[in-house]
């Protein structure tokens, strides 16, 4: 006889409400709680034991789970659009959710998705603090680049009276962001837990600091990807694939991706032609041989990041079908894998 407790968590800013399933269905405690540690503390003491918990994978659900599983709790974390497919109903809101959670975990429907240590979670807060300082920065010089223009400096020296100090703050805000951004990499880059993988990473031709940091923590363990294709699918780098009655379609790029890693490749491979040689090459030049380390099952190894990467200089072409072939082997080598099966 099955014996455990599913519990079902639908988090919001400031309350979770919760459903307690037994395993024949049977709700024996439902309510919402305020989201905080202490009342977690007081409502977890009056669970029944045994009991396992599902949430939602949200922007509150990180420090809850790491609260949960610290007390020596069992957690599981959904993939919200997995889950929203899933519990898709005509009937929406907190108390339905919380049930609708609590029977996936106790049908085993729950589709739960990776949820990276905490120590990971830590500093790719802090890289993507960095990139929106990146990003404030990069505002604020079209900004200063607009007044300019509105004002016609480029053909007349001379400014109305505002501009010199609207200038002068902007100057000294783009100079504050950019020397935040560099103490936040440079902090990174001398970190215990990332000093060996992000060297390995940048010794690949094209491969920088920046790029390495980013492929670290945003993919995190590579061995929780079977495949390449998986890899290439959460950076974002393939389209969806639609195929009923033998006619099969792919969309643009999938919007089902890890923004973030996406991005920071995309903008990899603009720039590599400028700073890479071999970026005049077409990725059908380019062999893809198998390196010696690669995991003989199949699957990614995350001690054997490669250290060639001739396939990035594809990126620069401009041609769809080559790039994507180049973004495709540029993740294989950073996955440790260089044996392609790809569209």
């Amino acid at each position: 006889m099955n014996s455990m407790n599913y519990v079902g968590l639908d988090i919001h800013k400031k309350s979770i409400s919760c459903c307690v399933r037994q395993a024949d269905g049977t709700i024996i405690q439902e309510g919402t709680i305020p989201a905080t540690r202490d009342a977690l503390d007081n409502w977890t003491k009056q669970l029944p034991q045994p009991w396992t918990a599902g949430m939602e994978a949200t922007l509150f659900t990180g420090w809850i789970y790491d609260h949960l599983v610290s007390a020596g709790a069992m957690v599981k974390v959904a993939h919200p659009a997995m889950l929203q497919a899933i519990a898709a109903g005509k009937k929406k809101n907190d108390r339905v959710d919380a049930r609708k959670i609590a029977d996936l975990l106790r049908c085993d429907y729950f589709p739960e998705c990776h949820m990276a240590p905490r120590e990971i979670r830590d500093r790719r807060r802090v890289l993507r603090y960095r990139n929106l300082l990146v990003r404030q920065a990069v505002q604020m010089k079209n900004k200063v680049s607009g007044l300019l223009m509105e004002a016609g400096v480029p053909y007349n020296p001379e400014m109305p009276p505002s501009m010199p100090e609207l200038l002068r703050l902007s100057r000294s805000t783009v100079e504050a962001l950019t020397g935040m951004q560099r103490q936040l990499i440079r902090t990174l880059e001398s970190d215990a837990l990332l000093a060996a993988r992000v060297e390995r990473l940048a010794s690949i031709p094209g491969v920088g600091r920046v790029v390495a940091l980013t492929w670290a923590l945003e993919m995190g363990d590579i061995s929780r990807f079977a495949s390449v294709k998986k890899a290439v699918s959460y950076c974002g780098l393939c389209g969806a694939e639609k195929s009923s009655g033998g006619k099969t379609e792919r969309t643009p790029i999938s919007k089902q991706r890890n923004k973030h890693l996406q991005t920071t490749l995309i903008e990899a491979a603009k720039l590599a032609p400028r700073w890479n040689g071999r970026s005049t090459r077409r990725g059908s030049e380019w062999p893809a041989t198998r390196p010696d380390g690669r995991a003989r099952n199949g699957k990614c190894n995350r001690d054997v990041e490669q250290r060639d990467l001739p396939g990035l200089a594809v990126w620069g072409l401009g041609k769809r079908r080559e790039t994507s072939r180049g973004l495709h082997l540029w993740v294989s080598r950073l996955a440790g894998k260089s044996k392609l099966n790809l569209r």
